[in-house]
């Protein structure tokens, strides 16, 4: 592949379709149950080649922090790969913060992807999965490329092919303490575990418009958080459904498979707000950046 000294990619956000936490285990960690569906609401990262070794973010500010994923993930490629290579790293942050769309995890695996050919290491994905496993739960996810079937605490992944839809999200203004959700009383642990062949036959291809499963963490999330219920209720007034997004705060609502959805965001949200109408995504834009060959 070609040795380019700069690079502009996307790292888009991901939904939780639904979330069950089927139990936990003996370390404390919430075995859990998801389909994660990638959108087309993204960051864009760019990276140029340093030659001096070093990695810098220019675009930090007093609101940014200061180690993100974005640069632990380059110094651990960095370490792990040996290279006296560097990278100059910009964003422009188009995802909000706390939303439980995935917006750091997706940051650090386009930052793996992209500096995997920017210092033109050619490692296959399976290198490159073994540091996003250090980084964070669903790192993997956006390493793999593809929608999929998520289990054990976010490790285990089962591509599926997903129809296109329309989805409407809202992120309000708070943000809201993960641990705060799975160390609250108000959390159920004891979902019934599905399994991906019975979710397919339930309801195929219009599991996504049917609404299938639910989000354990969105009782606990709205006790802890009243604008997550009433970003919920605006949605479902307007498209009929709503649902919270991974731990929050962002909701979503299903809109619709045609080329426009069945309606719109109002153009009114409450100060702070930020929302969107967004299109799943069949496959993460980087899909194929990384080789499959596992040697």
């Amino acid at each position: 592949m070609p040795l380019n000294a700069l690079y502009d990619v996307a790292a888009p956000a991901k939904i939780n379709l639904f979330l069950h936490v089927t139990g936990r285990r003996a370390d404390g960690y919430h075995l859990l149950q998801s389909v994660f569906t990638l959108i087309d609401w993204a960051d864009t990262l760019h990276f140029e080649r340093r030659h001096d070794g070093q990695i810098a973010r220019r675009d930090l500010t007093a609101a940014l922090p200061t180690e993100d994923l974005c640069l632990k993930a380059a110094r651990a490629l960095q370490a792990a790969s040996g290279t006296t290579l560097g990278a100059d790293i910009s964003i422009d942050k188009q995802l909000p913060w706390g939303a439980g769309m995935g917006g750091g995890s997706s940051d650090a695996a386009s930052t793996l992807l992209a500096l995997n050919r920017l210092w033109g290491l050619d490692w296959p994905l399976s290198r490159l999965l073994d540091i996003g496993l250090t980084l964070g739960a669903d790192v993997p996810f956006f390493l793999g490329g593809d929608n999929a079937w998520v289990e054990g605490i976010g490790e285990l992944l089962t591509p599926l092919a997903l129809p296109r839809q329309w989805l409407a999200v809202v992120k309000p203004a708070a943000s809201i303490e993960t641990r705060a959700i799975f160390t609250s009383p108000l959390l159920a642990r004891n979902t019934e575990a599905a399994i991906v062949a019975g979710f397919l036959a339930k309801a195929g291809i219009d599991a996504l418009l049917e609404g299938f499963g639910h989000n354990d963490l969105q009782p606990p999330a709205e006790h802890q958080c009243p604008e997550v219920a009433q970003a919920a209720s605006l949605l479902k007034a307007r498209f009929g459904n709503s649902r919270m997004t991974g731990s929050g705060s962002a909701v979503f609502a299903r809109a619709g498979t045609d080329v426009a959805p069945m309606a719109t965001l109002p153009a009114d949200l409450p100060s702070g707000w930020v929302g969107r109408m967004c299109r799943s995504l069949e496959q993460h834009p980087l899909k194929g950046w990384a080789s499959a060959e596992t040697s």
